[in-house]
């Protein structure tokens, strides 16, 4: 990625070959996203999120759609298609001294399936590619934690809602195997 591109949505739309272990991670490509994707990726975030946030006492039906919009952003986000269809969105977005993984969703009928680790290993890729760290925040208790670890992110601090994770650049993954 050249020094003006900031993140991965911030290329055109990418053909990704089928490079996961599972027929149903195949065939997706990024698009960038677009401002009339706020509120399909706002209704997915609240749907994915939803079962996390009621765990945790959280969950309130405006304030998830609304996180979302208040932070959207068309340069750094790519939207996730599959045959035409938007099944998820991944925001990688540039700060002082680390890219930030966020709004990282997959709608339900597509999780579990290898989808979410090809996403994230091409974006690993890119910041690879970049010499960056990578930061996220994932939810004390989801199950999307393991995705992370099995890619290299390691514990770098939390609190009684939030666990925050990092992973250098290059870090060894099972997922590169």
């Amino acid at each position: 990625m050249d020094a003006g591109m900031t993140g991965i949505g911030a290329q055109s739309d990418v053909v990704v070959p089928a490079r996961a272990t599972s027929a149903h991670a195949a065939g997706w490509v990024l698009r960038c996203a677009v401002a009339a994707d706020i509120e399909v990726i706002a209704e997915l975030r609240a749907t994915v999120m939803r079962a996390d946030l009621e765990r945790l006492g959280r969950y309130d039906e405006h304030r998830v759609r609304q996180r979302l919009r208040d932070s959207f952003s068309t340069q750094h986000t790519s939207i996730i298609m599959i045959d035409g269809e938007l099944v998820g969105c991944v925001t990688v977005r540039p700060t002082e001294d680390r890219q930030w993984l966020e709004h990282f969703y997959l709608a339900p009928h597509r999780q579990g399936r290898g989808l979410g680790s090809a996403v994230l290993r091409t974006v690993l890729e890119r910041t690879d590619e970049q010499g960056m760290t990578v930061g996220l925040s994932v939810l004390q208790g989801s199950a999307t934690r393991r995705l992370y670890e099995r890619h290299g992110f390691v514990l770098e601090a939390q609190d009684p809602i939030d666990v925050f994770m990092v992973r250098p650049p290059g870090a060894s993954t099972a997922e590169k195997a």
